[in-house]
């Protein structure tokens, strides 16, 4: 499948530099949480594009539910419950 070039075009933008900064430059993830750090590690011409897109794609998708849902976004919530019933 292709990525739409639908919808507000500054958005997908915000949403790409987004993905660059969270991503370094030979595309690791520098920042992981919430399933972020569950992208294949693909090797060849257009990875780093295909991984970028993903993770933009990610954002979207957190924010559009974020959104919706009106909650507050708490990056560390399943860390926070890990860590009480350690304790």
């Amino acid at each position: 499948m292709h990525i739409s070039k639908e919808g507000d075009r500054y958005l997908r933008t915000m949403l790409v530099q987004g993905a660059h900064y969270i991503l370094d430059p030979l595309g690791k993830i520098v920042i992981c949480g919430d399933g972020a750090c569950d992208l294949p590690s693909e090797e060849g011409k257009n990875a780093k594009k295909r991984a970028v897109v993903a993770v933009a794609r990610k954002l979207a998708v957190l924010l559009h539910r974020l959104w919706v849902s009106g909650e507050v976004y708490e990056p560390l919530r399943n860390s926070h419950k890990a860590m009480r019933a350690a304790a």
